[in-house]
């Protein structure tokens, strides 16, 4: 069974029957449109392309208004293949936020929050230097020795040092489905997704 593309559009938050306060991501899901069915005796391998939230013509070119043409779609922002191997849906289908259901378990994929550039405390947790003694300067956020000297007189790969940080892929797995609002399109889900408001996820069930 395929998932959905869907849009983060925040945070809030639920009771629970036991009266617990429960955060929620609140995530716009679909509605997806099938907008091309792989096979494995054509293609290799059994897919389902689903497409989500429309654009306008004049941003598409031709070779994708074609595309969406075989499928009766208007063009889409994006485009993501799902594993489809019971082949339930055909080319031109909707899916819709209805095969969520309250309490099933999902997976999310998103992009996290890009923070450029940053130093060893911001992007490993370096705790740093606490106290300026023994003659230091401007150490407090240092990443400190990087390796020995005479051997190996290099520093190995994978040393954590300060660089790109997020912008990356992130998968939460197992997140738990709080509430489903069909009317709207919109499922809450348990916790927190990675990505800021506005951005692309993907739910897998």
């Amino acid at each position: 069974m395929p998932g959905l593309i869907g849009k983060k559009v925040g945070m809030t938050s639920l009771y629970e029957a036991d009266g617990k306060n429960v955060p929620c991501t609140v995530i716009e899901a679909g509605p997806c449109v099938v907008t091309q069915v792989k096979t494995a005796e054509k293609d290799g391998y059994d897919a389902l392309q689903i497409a989500f939230d429309e654009k306008k013509e004049k941003h598409t070119s031709k070779a994708m208004m074609g595309h969406f043409a075989k499928s009766n779609s208007a063009p889409m922002k994006m485009l993501v293949e799902m594993a489809d191997y019971a082949r339930e849906y055909k080319l031109g289908d909707t899916i819709t936020v209805n095969i969520f259901e309250e309490g099933m378990w999902v997976d999310v994929v998103g992009t996290s929050k890009g923070k450029g550039f940053q130093g060893v405390v911001k992007r490993h947790g370096f705790r740093g230097v606490n106290d300026q003694t023994h003659g230091q300067h401007n150490r407090l956020r240092a990443p400190g020795s990087l390796g020995a000297s005479s051997y190996p007189s290099r520093v190995f790969k994978g040393m954590r040092m300060a660089g790109q940080t997020g912008g990356n892929r992130v998968k939460m797995i197992n997140l738990k489905i709080v509430k489903v609002i069909p009317e709207q399109n919109v499922i809450l889900v348990k916790g927190s997704i990675p990505g800021a408001k506005g951005s692309y996820v993907i739910i897998e069930k």
